[in-house]
């Protein structure tokens, strides 16, 4: 359990993938609902470590569906979400911006030709 820690919470990728690939192989392997638990939430971690936020949060909810008020699962659901939304606002900024420089590429062609 402490190397799938340390490896999930690693800086490298690949340490990150390892971590993951040991938790998901460990998870049938799991005896209680409390180790369970502690597993869901370091692979919720990995994930979103690894920039996975959808299977993030899927993971961390099967983590609150076991223990509905842990604070740590909680808190890492809320870094999902405020990560989630914060891409889209980039996502839909990027797309703004790039559908003002088509609008403002049209516009000039346009009052050329005249």
């Amino acid at each position: 359990m402490r190397l799938s820690w340390a490896l999930v919470h690693s800086k490298r990728p690949e340490d990150r993938q390892r971590g993951i690939a040991m938790l998901d192989a460990s998870l049938g392997l799991t005896s209680g609902p409390q180790q369970k638990r502690e597993k869901l939430y370091l692979l919720g971690v990995g994930y979103y470590r690894s920039g996975d936020y959808a299977r993030s949060r899927e993971i961390v909810d099967s983590c609150l569906a076991i223990e509905p008020d842990w604070r740590q699962a909680l808190t890492l659901k809320k870094a999902i979400e405020d990560k989630i939304t914060k891409d889209g606002v980039i996502g839909i900024g990027i797309a703004a911006t790039v559908a003002g420089l088509v609008v403002g590429g049209i516009a000039a062609a346009l009052s050329r030709k005249k």
